[in-house]
């Protein structure tokens, strides 16, 4: 039982580590457009990208697919900049039905990006284990956890910002995805690959 809470724990740490935030900044983005009566499209989403992340991290790890880490290093704020253009250009604007699915696709393809940029340390830590699916899958439900952490203070602060405060939705969606469009900038910019 110790190994489960081992790889559960560091799934926790790899999503909620302040000093490698681009899970963080890619939850905002993907999560501040919605509200709490949403939630069935946020933990969607959130799934789907735990799903794109773990499926990357297996490929990864069995190698079956190999791709060069400065690259994935590079597309990761390449993610979350797309993302936060993505909610630049919407705010505000109807027909949620055909962004939502362009979103669950995004949210799959992203997380099979981010899932290579891990794929070099999970490697490395499992290289004595016989079998690594068991720690990937359990890595995995702590990636899921976290985000749905994330995820639910994104919520909170989006219901006290709109609601208390009174900032329109539009607007709170504006002011969030420019700011992380400020934080990842630098991060495109430091891990430019050519």
């Amino acid at each position: 039982m110790s190994d489960f809470w081992f790889y559960f724990k560091m799934g926790l740490e790899h999503v909620l580590d302040w000093q490698a935030y681009d899970h963080i900044l890619f939850f905002i983005v993907l999560t501040v457009p919605y509200e709490f009566r949403n939630w069935q499209r946020t933990l969607l989403l959130v799934t789907l990208f735990t799903l794109g992340h773990t499926t990357s991290l297996i490929l990864s790890v069995y190698e079956v697919v190999s791709v060069d880490s400065g690259l994935v290093e590079f597309l990761i704020p390449c993610t979350i900049f797309v993302s936060a253009l993505y909610n630049v250009f919407t705010a505000g604007k109807s027909g949620k039905k055909d962004r939502f699915n362009l979103l669950l696709f995004a949210a799959l393809f992203f997380g099979l990006i981010h899932g290579l940029g891990f794929s070099s340390f999970f490697k490395m830590l499992t290289a004595h284990l016989d079998s690594k699916m068991l720690p990937l899958l359990e890595f995995a439900l702590g990636i899921e956890a976290s985000q749905i952490i994330v995820v639910l203070v994104v919520l909170v602060l989006n219901l006290i910002f709109q609601g208390v405060f009174r900032f329109s939705r539009r607007d709170w969606v504006l002011f969030i995805s420019a700011v992380v469009i400020g934080i990842v900038i630098p991060m495109l910019m430091a891990t430019y690959p050519w």
